[in-house]
């Protein structure tokens, strides 16, 4: 069974920082080379999840490097570089490729809500802009703009064009344009890894894995090998970790702050305009992982 281009188990990652807001560059490296020896065969450095949108370019290629330098020679690195401006996610994919990323994951453009001819023309030209290739990243809840499955099937013909972060829920859609071309397919929300993978999907670009690395490589590794009753074990394990990381509050707050009852890391810091968790929150956090055996 060959292994896809970007692994099957992705997380993510958030961007650790210090008290002050700063990065933490050295925690970051650390964090990496947790989720790798945890089962993880990727990471997503500079998506949602990492605080993107209240990170500096300079501070996006700082990340990629320092992640690169630490597990680099045993992990697919995949920068995310999606913006809603066509000019900056090219600057964003060339950076990316220059400091030696292995990927890329390019987000539907958000809040200017383009046409589907919009969306066509602006993935294209990311993915004619380096030698990268593309994991598309459909998520219509943040974009406000699901990629259709004829758009999808187009870009499919683009030869860098070769994967999708599915989270736009709609199983038969994928089906659809699972059929129709040779897209890698992933899971982008985390509690659809396993309904994903009985479709055709390779595994997951996950959130909840930050806290759960070694059961989510477990859930996916027994549904790429058929075992679906092992995987469904797991799955159903999993499901109080998952509400609890992706159901209280934004996910980058909810997976520091899941690190932080592990242990893996000191600070659960976000950048305004996200927050901490909430005592009450995070007793809900704490409460969620205990039942899925994570703390």
């Amino acid at each position: 069974m060959s292994t896809p281009v970007f692994g099957r188990v992705l997380t993510a990652m958030v961007s650790p920082m210090k008290q002050d807001g700063s990065l933490d560059l050295d925690v970051a490296a650390r964090l990496a080379t947790y989720l790798v020896d945890q089962g993880n065969e990727g990471l997503v450095v500079n998506g949602t999840t990492g605080e993107s949108s209240t990170t500096t370019d300079e501070e996006k290629s700082q990340l990629i490097e320092v992640v690169l330098d630490a597990v680099g020679d045993r992990a697919h690195i995949v920068a995310g570089v999606g913006t809603n401006d066509t000019s900056h996610t090219i600057h964003l994919a060339r950076e990316a490729a220059a400091r030696g990323a292995h990927g890329q994951l390019v987000v539907t453009p958000y809040y200017n809500k383009p046409p589907q001819a919009g969306l066509l023309a602006h993935f294209r030209a990311v993915a004619d802009a380096t030698d990268l290739p593309v994991m598309l990243y459909d998520i219509p809840g943040r974009s406000g703009v699901p990629i259709a499955t004829e758009t999808l099937i187009a870009l499919a013909e683009h030869p860098r064009i070769v994967a999708v972060k599915d989270a736009k829920s709609d199983f038969w859609a994928s089906t659809h344009v699972m059929r129709a071309a040779d897209l890698t397919w992933y899971s982008g929300n985390d509690g659809e890894t396993l309904p994903h993978m009985a479709q055709g999907a390779v595994g997951v670009v996950g959130v909840t894995t930050h806290a759960a690395p070694a059961r989510f490589a477990e859930l996916v590794a027994a549904a790429a090998a058929g075992d679906f009753a092992a995987a469904r074990s797991v799955h159903i394990d999993l499901v109080p970790a998952v509400d609890a990381v992706m159901g209280i509050t934004q996910g980058a707050m909810a997976a520091k702050a899941a690190l932080v009852e592990q242990g893996v890391l000191s600070c659960a810091t976000v950048r305004s305009p996200l927050v901490e968790m909430s005592d009450d929150e995070l007793t809900r956090l704490r409460a969620g992982l205990k039942e899925s055996g994570l703390l």
